[in-house]
């Protein structure tokens, strides 16, 4: 997560979130801006007591460009201006405030910051989960694992790596069971991340190809082209994220519901051991 913290607050926040968060602290919002650019956050979180006037139309700024990203206030002390600071902080579209200065406050933070980290994650399980009910615990594994690592798994050869299975094995399973490959998965949950990044307005195509680790922004144009048959441009316009999930789970998920039902994609059914990756 990026900070705007007072010195003494940094440390405070390090020494509460041990095992939970790493702070990126920054000395203003525009250096929150500049790593939610470049970085997938969990949250921002920004002192109060270190927020003037000034800072204002920056933070309204950051919630509108980054609307995935929460802005949390952060309440370390008591003072004469912490109401006021709140309610304006709340005007410009914060809408968590901790307050530290009690003592379940920390605790509080730690439970914030330890909600889903990828919003798109929890998205698209959640409209994926009536299809994928009842399919065995391997299947729904596979699709977990697909579209919570698709931003950084590029390809199957990795994708199989994290599933201890063989690629030719898991290809072969597709195959043999009439399903779209591995590969096509994997390249269309990648979209769906695009799709959710594209939404914030802070985040150019250049950026959006960066934290999805392509080589370059026309190796991302060249994948839509293959995938769609359309630029950049024209996707971040013609696929908002509701719009890209949807057809995601039209085209790839629901017409293969009876036959995800019996689908073992590791080769966990009885006579298909397959061989575990090293």
């Amino acid at each position: 997560m990026a900070t705007v913290l007072l010195p003494g607050e940094r440390e405070r926040l390090e020494a509460a979130g041990v095992g939970c968060f790493t702070a990126l602290h920054g000395d203003t919002v525009d250096d929150a801006v500049r790593e939610a650019r470049h970085r997938p956050l969990d949250a921002m979180v920004l002192s109060v007591h270190r927020c003037e006037e000034s800072d204002l139309p920056r933070v309204a700024r950051f919630v509108r460009e980054f609307p995935h990203v929460p802005a949390v206030a952060l309440i370390t002390r008591s003072d004469a201006r912490v109401s006021e600071r709140v309610l304006r902080l709340g005007a410009t579209g914060v809408r968590a405030v901790v307050d530290v200065s009690v003592p379940a406050g920390w605790q509080r933070l730690r439970d914030l910051l330890r909600e889903p980290s990828s919003p798109v994650v929890a998205r698209v399980m959640a409209e994926l989960d009536g299809d994928l009910a009842a399919v065995p615990p391997d299947c729904r594994l596979f699709f977990e694992l697909v579209v919570r690592r698709a931003a950084s798994l590029p390809t199957v050869g990795l994708l199989a790596r994290e599933l201890r299975v063989l690629p030719s094995s898991l290809m072969s399973r597709f195959h043999r069971a009439g399903l779209p490959s591995p590969k096509t998965y994997l390249a269309h949950a990648r979209l769906l991340h695009a799709a959710f990044l594209l939404a914030n307005r802070g985040l150019s195509i250049t950026d959006v190809a960066h934290r999805l680790e392509y080589s370059s922004p026309q190796s991302f144009s060249r994948h839509l082209r293959s995938l769609l048959g359309i630029t950049a441009g024209e996707f971040r316009r013609r696929y908002p994220f509701p719009v890209a999930l949807a057809r995601y789970r039209a085209a790839f998920i629901t017409p293969f519901r009876e036959r995800l039902l019996a689908f073992h994609p590791l080769g966990t059914a009885p006579g298909d051991h397959g061989h575990a990756a090293a």
